[in-house]
């Protein structure tokens, strides 16, 4: 298996919108949305925009055909897929929420080509509402990071999955993502990963003004098509690597054992002692 752990964010990244605005907007609740907006947190107003929705007679069967729908580029799929069938780990890091990731990555049939998912959770209540929470506790537990929003920091979350894979050996990190919240998990990359942010949104740009930060190397790209170009690109060279490494030590074990010894080290081995016969 390649030592490879591919970091995807979803929204903007692996979909082509931000799958609460367009959950909002195919519903019709565009305008109350933005009238609640300045009241509340983004992932508190999305609870309540569930339940609004509910209260309008909108089923969360109603919500699973909007996301079946979402707008995505033809080749994220097959990036996708690739990445997965070379033995890359793949894994979400998302600020959206689970019900909508894993009603989209069901639809897509490729939900199985992830390990873990890590998001706001969300459920099905007794009378049919879609509930969302926020990932950390902002009230009880805040994350203290001034970089992410309140309700989720995914600096923690990338740190806890290098921890989690640190006793495999070393393994390489990509990283995928377009929003500001991404910046942070950009920051607890290290030497000899990538981070490809996509260019011109938000995590670019912090990138671009604070690239002495990011210890990882970066390629940006602008849409599905460069997104799977690159990404296979960066397997591909870090499995070449990976082979080259494994070669040149197998190389240096031979090496050691068929290099003979010094004349020095034969003087210093004890003499024989005769055997009489």
């Amino acid at each position: 298996m390649a030592g490879i752990v591919v970091v995807f964010d979803f929204d903007k990244t692996i979909i082509d919108v931000d799958s609460d605005n367009w959950v909002v907007d195919e519903l019709g609740a565009t305008d109350l949305f933005g009238q609640l907006l300045p009241t509340m947190p983004w992932n508190s107003l999305m609870d309540r925009m569930m339940q609004e929705l509910h209260a309008q007679g909108k089923t969360i069967e109603d919500i699973a055909e909007v996301l079946k729908r979402v707008p995505l580029h033809p080749r994220i799929v097959p990036a996708i897929k690739s990445a997965h069938a070379l033995g890359c780990d793949l894994r979400i890091v998302s600020d959206a929420n689970l019900f909508f990731i894993e009603t989209i990555l069901k639809h897509l049939e490729i939900r199985d080509c992830f390990s873990e998912i890590n998001t706001n959770p969300s459920c099905v209540d007794e009378e049919g509402r879609l509930r969302i929470f926020p990932y950390h506790d902002f009230h009880s537990s805040p994350h203290g990071c001034s970089l992410c929003p309140p309700n989720m920091c995914k600096g923690p979350v990338i740190e806890r999955i290098q921890a989690s894979i640190a006793e495999e050996g070393r393994k390489k990190f990509i990283y995928l993502g377009d929003g500001s919240g991404d910046f942070c998990p950009s920051l607890k990359l290290k030497e000899g990963d990538y981070m490809m942010p996509r260019k011109n949104f938000p995590v670019w740009d912090l990138i671009c003004k604070n690239h002495a930060l990011v210890k990882a190397e970066i390629h940006e790209w602008t849409d599905g098509e460069e997104l799977e170009c690159i990404l296979l690109q960066l397997i591909n060279t870090i499995c070449v690597e990976e082979d080259n490494s494994s070669k040149s030590t197998q190389l240096l074990s031979v090496d050691l054992k068929s290099q003979p010894i010094p004349i020095s080290a034969h003087q210093a081995l004890p003499q024989a002692l005769p055997v009489p016969y």
